[in-house]
């Protein structure tokens, strides 16, 4: 590219410890929407060819939608290559793959993930709400309490495992496991990774490190044919699906069904934290709770950025692109882009239309998307009801990731009188 000097860096995982970098962003929507990004060797991770990265919110969808140009398949979907011998497993899951192929695997998992399914643990997510916020009440520490380790990790995580049927006495595997798989770039957050015989880290994504997810997979599921319920592994158990098949369907349920509450859930609360005025509205009932969950995805998106590999060569917002070219759309540029959205940078939970892309677009949009609503809407409705005006007690901490908007820490006031 003809300036690479004045394109800022997105790639940098460290980068997000510090926020979102709306400036940088901004910058490259304005002046270069599809901009060349390097991939030098960061903590131990190598070096890669580099990459393209989309900002505007149309080309960012036009990205998403159009996988006869932009490939699921090719490549997978995180930002660094996949080592060549993993990636014929990766593309096992449905989040790797392409229509037609990708269609029939969503049709199986969509028939286990009804919204009737989903919504009949409405009452047991607004309970899990109820006792959880409690909870951190009681437990306070000079009337503070770290949420994400008192309510929004338990929250996420139990909420999945009712859904999904896992025993009570099996639930930590399925947040450690998530912990690993999700939180890899953060030398705080995940434990030091396994190293390779060539001294690189492994990928925690590769079959060598998921055996004992897998294995937990199929006892799993030979269980519930044994003893079948009302869940979503029953459902899937029962669809005769290869093995295979049923073990990637419940890694990818197990940590993107975790992990996109667990990051929105505290996003969430420390946005309202930071803009008392706005939650005075939601907490007096003026703005429709279903509205600002919206509004609160779109300035906290669970997922920072997804990476599609071009096809065939192409052109996208004048830029020439070539077959194999990695492309890696940014959801939180995406949502603050000025031609969608009036004046991006403000919290209005009253904001409509909203058309953020914080689950995706096209063919790969978030199938949880309606349990993710579901337990968004129920946690700012329960917090309004029992809790005081949120209201920071320490500097919170975001997680070490250039593809998770996670909080790893958020400290928060929660005694004083609800309001």
């Amino acid at each position: 590219m003809d300036h690479a000097a004045d394109v800022p860096d997105v790639f940098d995982p460290r980068i997000y410890a510090r926020g979102i970098p709306h400036e940088r962003y901004r910058l490259l929507r304005e002046r270069h929407p599809v901009a060349r990004q390097a991939e030098p060797e960061i903590q131990g991770w190598p070096a890669g060819p580099g990459f393209w990265a989309v900002t505007r919110h149309a080309d960012v969808v036009r990205v998403l939608r159009d996988h006869r140009t932009y490939s699921s398949w090719l490549g997978a979907t995180q930002i660094r290559d996949p080592d060549p011998a993993d990636l014929p497993f990766l593309r096992r899951t449905m989040l790797n793959q392409d229509p037609p192929e990708h269609g029939r695997l969503r049709r199986l998992v969509a028939r286990a993930f009804t919204p009737a399914r989903v919504d009949a643990f409405a009452a047991r997510v607004r309970e899990r709400a109820r006792t959880l916020l409690a909870g951190a009440r009681d437990t306070a520490e000079d009337g503070a309490a770290d949420l994400v380790r008192t309510v929004t990790d338990e929250y996420a995580l139990l909420n999945l495992t009712d859904l999904l049927g896992v025993p009570a006495a099996d639930r930590a595997l399925l947040l450690e496991w998530t912990v690993r798989i999700i939180g890899y770039q953060d030398p705080e957050d995940a434990p030091a990774p396994l190293l390779g015989p060539d001294g690189t880290p492994l990928n925690p994504r590769s079959p060598a490190l998921l055996g004992e997810m897998f294995a937990y997979a199929r006892e799993l599921a030979a269980h519930k044919r044994a003893h079948p319920g009302d869940d979503v592994m029953t459902a899937l158990a029962e669809a005769g699906l290869e093995p295979a098949e049923l073990e990637m369907f419940f890694f990818l349920l197990t940590v993107a069904g975790n992990d996109t509450v667990r990051s929105a859930a505290p996003g969430g609360l420390l946005a309202l934290a930071q803009d008392p005025d706005a939650y005075r509205r939601l907490a007096a009932g003026t703005v429709p709770p279903d509205r600002a969950v919206e509004e609160l995805l779109r300035v906290h998106p669970p997922v920072l950025s997804f990476r599609r590999t071009a096809r065939v060569d192409t052109e996208l917002a004048g830029q020439p692109i070539r077959a194999g070219d990695k492309v890696v759309v940014f959801h939180a540029s995406a949502n603050h882009d000025e031609r969608v959205f009036t004046d991006p940078g403000r919290l209005d939970l009253a904001r409509t239309p909203n058309p953020h892309v914080s689950f995706g677009d096209g063919p790969h949009v978030c199938l949880g998307a309606h349990f993710a609503r579901l337990q968004l809407r129920t946690l700012y409705e329960e917090w309004r009801t029992a809790m005081p005006a949120p209201e920071l007690a320490g500097p919170p901490r975001r997680l070490v990731s250039n593809f998770i908007n996670g909080i790893t820490r958020l400290p928060v006031r929660v005694t004083g009188r609800p309001g």
